[in-house]
């Protein structure tokens, strides 16, 4: 007699599900419990699903799709609805799945007297109970009837608990706050009470972190994957470990049970931590009641699992990028405190959120072989990997060209040429394109403390920033040329200025200028009011005012007008001459500027650091005066002579009281002299107007050239 025959003669009907057709075959028996009319044949899935209560059709995917993850027999009480929605019968399920196919046998079962007929409005659709094979007998059905209308309150609870852990295990962002999650879960009805998780490191399985036992013995710490242990089994086989009891424990694994028998446990669940396919480790659940892990368990316990390796796996590759960032960083900045005798320098390197955190930004000090100090801050285009490579280049050969001990303007030369070759050899990003060439801007000073004298080359980069003893802030013009990499032969003119003691010299990347959607104008006025209130006498207290308002709360109340203007890296360097003498008790302001004879428009930029030096002096006429004669001075000089101008102005003294003195020199040997121009001419007028605005005024010889000067003794208007 066929099996098939034996099975219909004691009730039961025999169903198989391909889920990958869409497609059930039933027999005649298991047509007729389901209500499908013509006997044995194929159906569409979405027939046979018709013909179920909703809620035990969900129920029975649930089981199938943990059974298929542990390779058991699913079994599930569904009812059977007709016209109206009217519950005719119920049946017991069983499948086991097989890939795709699900095959198994329906029988119906007979409700004793009294017990649910299926109508009952106050008691909620749905069992859920779901029996795993050899996990223990199926529940009577009058006993389902009792737990009906508790379950569907227990389901609630679980799916509530699921969301708050995925909630939970999403947002942390290290496998120490993983583990902190993991012990704090607290599942529906049973928590367990002892966690441990363990990760594979090569052959061997090793103990990440653990909770609510201390560890009595090194055995669980680190194992070879052929030690016999549940957690080994969960890994080596990718399926669950379930142990209900001490005497289950001790029957499978009776190596192992005299270890932990010591921890006062009655229950154990073991499961795989498995990402895309790959085991990464095993998650211990340890009860001290006795659980019994039915099926609805242990779909909350696998589920877990599958989040905990998702977290894990996250967490990982964002330890992993840290590290990596953090060991670039370390690697492409100095590797100690910049330091400069008779100075104070500060510093900060603060990346971009998001991504990898190194950028093409930097910064450097060089102790150059003349005894001499070189300062070094620049940008490499781009925020990449590649960027972040180049960078490393451009930083090695500075500091290569500057070692050999060349001029500023010769180690910026160099530099370029040597970018340029990098531009030359570069690789195209994908087959037949173009090559991804990089440039880089850069400011290069050579600081001299003894005397505070500082040499700029400054190749395409933002220009420094001084802020004078009394705390005002003048942005200091200086000459400069193409960025490094555009043209590989580039002349960089130097410049040269005198750091008195107590001013402050700031010299940063883009980044800190534009981030917050501000271009360099309004980015520029933001940094100054932070510049000049900050302490001078404390640049690592300064250096954070600075880099707060940008990235602090602040800056959101500030933003620019470019909003969509994307952040970037940021760079910054602060020196400070140190006081050293009586003379730092008047504070002085002073700027020297060149005017070049083949750049006659800079004498505005000359006017500009006039303006900036004289921002609070009482007289306004005086104020218009000395930006009159300063341009005056410098147009004659430009005019008359075949050099440059050289402009150097100061102010001393107090508030009400203080003194300016602006000199002009150039190289030539001639001499002004006074003239009397007539009414119609249109020169002749520099000397004459100096004798009628200034105070006092002079010419004074010098060995290459000569200087006219004159001051202005501050009046209140």
């Amino acid at each position: 007699m066929r099996t098939e025959d034996v099975l219909a003669a004691v009730g039961y009907g025999l169903w198989q599900w391909d889920e990958s057709t869409g497609t059930i075959a039933v027999d005649g028996r298991a047509a007729r419990l389901l209500g499908l009319p013509g006997g044995a044949a194929t159906r569409r899935s979405s027939e046979v699903r018709a013909c179920l209560h909703a809620a035990d059709y969900v129920a029975l995917a649930g089981a199938v799709s943990l059974a298929a993850a542990e390779g058991t027999v699913a079994e599930a009480l569904l009812r059977v609805v007709g016209e109206g929605g009217r519950v005719e019968r119920t049946v017991r399920a069983r499948v086991r799945p097989q890939g795709p196919l699900l095959s198994g046998t329906l029988h119906e079962i007979r409700e004793p007297t009294g017990g649910y007929d299926g109508q009952d409005p106050g008691r909620p659709a749905g069992d859920g109970r779901l029996h795993g094979h050899g996990l223990g007998h199926s529940t009577g059905l009058s006993d389902l009837a009792r737990t009906r209308a508790n379950h569907g309150d227990w389901r609630r609870a679980r799916e509530a608990f699921l969301l708050d852990a995925g909630r939970a295990l999403a947002e942390a962002d290290s496998t120490s706050e993983v583990l902190r999650v993991a012990a704090t879960l607290s599942m529906p009805g049973f928590s367990p009470d002892g966690l441990a998780v363990f990760g594979i490191d090569g052959d061997r399985l090793s103990l990440i972190g653990h909770h609510g036992q201390e560890i009595q013995d090194t055995f669980l710490v680190d194992m070879p994957l052929t030690t016999e242990y549940p957690a080994v089994t969960a890994v080596r086989t990718g399926k669950a470990v379930y142990l209900p009891s001490p005497e289950s424990y001790q029957e499978r694994y009776p190596t192992s049970w005299p270890l932990i028998k010591g921890y006062g446990r009655s229950s154990w669940a073991y499961l795989p931590l498995t990402v895309a396919g790959s085991t990464i480790g095993a998650w211990m659940a340890a009860f001290r009641e006795r659980v019994e892990f039915t099926p609805d368990e242990r779909s909350v316990l696998t589920t877990v699992a599958r989040m905990l390796a998702q977290a894990l796996s996250r967490a990982h590759l964002h330890e992993s990028e840290r590290a990596l960032s953090d060991g670039l960083q370390r690697t492409m900045l100095p590797a100690r405190e910049p330091e400069i005798d008779g100075m104070a320098v500060a510093a900060r390197y603060v990346p971009t959120g998001g991504g990898l955190q190194v950028g093409g930004d930097w910064y450097d000090v060089i102790d150059l072989p003349s005894g001499r100090t070189a300062l070094v801050i620049g940008d490499v285009q781009g925020h990449d990997v590649r960027a972040a490579g180049i960078m490393g280049q451009i930083r090695i050969a500075l500091r290569a060209y500057a070692a050999e001990g060349h001029s500023p303007d010769a180690v910026l030369s160099r530099t370029s040429r040597f970018l340029s070759g990098l531009a030359d050899d570069a690789a195209p990003d994908v087959p037949g394109g173009s090559p991804d060439v990089r440039f880089a801007t850069c400011l290069y000073l050579e600081v001299d403390p003894t005397d505070g004298t500082v040499e700029v080359a400054r190749a395409g980069h933002p220009d420094p920033a001084i802020r004078l003893g009394d705390g005002t802030t003048i942005l200091r013009r200086t000459a400069g040329g193409l960025p490094l990499g555009v043209a590989p032969d580039t002349d960089y003119p130097t410049t040269r200025l005198v750091l008195e003691p107590g001013e402050v010299l700031m010299m940063c990347t883009d980044g800190l200028i534009e981030t917050g959607g501000h271009d360099l104008d309004t980015g520029w006025h933001r940094l100054r009011e932070v510049f000049e209130a900050g302490p001078a006498e404390d640049l690592e207290q300064l250096a954070d005012s600075i880099v707060r308002a940008v990235h602090g709360p602040a800056s959101h109340h500030t933003t620019g007008p470019l909003a969509d203007r994307r952040e970037d890296d940021i760079a910054l360097l602060l020196l400070r001459r140190d006081p050293d003498g009586p003379t730092c008790a008047v504070p002085i302001r002073r700027t020297v500027v060149t005017i070049p004879q083949s750049e006659p428009a800079q004498i505005r930029s000359a006017r500009e650091d006039i303006r900036s030096l004289l921002h609070d002096w009482a007289s306004p006429d005086q104020f218009e005066s000395v930006v009159l004669l300063v341009s005056e001075l410098i147009t004659n000089v430009l005019v008359h002579t075949d050099d440059d101008a050289v402009l150097i102005a100061q102010v001393t003294g107090m508030p009400g009281t203080r003194r300016v003195r602006v000199e002009v020199a150039d190289r030539s040997d001639d001499m002004p002299h006074p003239r009397s121009p007539g009414e119609l001419a249109s020169s002749g007028r520099g000397l004459f107007l100096i004798e009628e605005l200034a105070d006092c005024w002079g010419v004074d010889p010098r060995g290459d050239g000569k200087s006219i000067w004159f001051e202005l003794v501050e009046s209140r208007a």
